[in-house]
């Protein structure tokens, strides 16, 4: 997919929804009876430059600038939809921040390819429209994604999708790999 954003068509980003959904484990996935939940969580993480300053997960629902906030931590994936939202004000985000990037991991450590019907997506919070979608990577040691970059450039925000697998549970475990996918 395309870098997606402000083009001289468009109005500028200005209020963003990630979207993150899955289903809960069903009787029989397991085996043994056992049916560990399936704890996937959304995640904003704010740069200034290639330096980490601040984020909104499911430890720390809203940064420190208000502007970014977890709506909730679902810890299994029931419910319809959505099952994590991230809303993000970039018209309130601090000056300093020049990137945000978004990413899911798999808390609970199982791999995409046992989560059913696992996806992310990035909604323009004005007109609805879907900016990006894609279903969360199969692979063996699939426990993260980063879907992508919003970046200001110029004073407006602009996204390009990065969708890029990498082993992570839990943001800590990422931001050391993330440095990458700020250029």
């Amino acid at each position: 997919m395309a870098p997606v954003g402000n083009d001289r068509e468009r109005e500028p980003l200005r209020f963003v929804t990630m979207g993150l959904g899955w289903d809960p484990v069903r009787d029989g996935v397991w085996s043994g009876g056992f049916r560990p939940e399936i704890d996937l969580n959304a995640a904003a993480l704010l740069y200034a430059g290639r330096r980490f300053t601040d984020i909104a997960y499911h430890e720390q629902l809203l940064s420190s600038d208000g502007a970014v906030r977890l709506l909730g931590d679902n810890l299994t994936g029931h419910g319809a939809g959505d099952d994590e939202v991230i809303t993000i004000d970039l018209t309130r985000i601090a000056a300093p921040i020049t990137s945000i990037l978004l990413l899911v991991t798999s808390y609970s450590g199982q791999v995409f390819d046992v989560i059913e019907n696992g996806f992310c997506r990035l909604v323009d919070g004005l007109t609805r429209r879907e900016i990006a979608r894609f279903p969360l990577p199969a692979g063996p040691h699939h426990t993260g994604f980063v879907l992508g970059r919003l970046h200001r450039d110029d004073g407006s925000w602009q996204f390009h999708v990065i969708a890029a697998a990498i082993p992570a549970r839990h943001p800590a475990e990422a931001v050391p790999q993330l440095g990458q996918f700020l250029t």
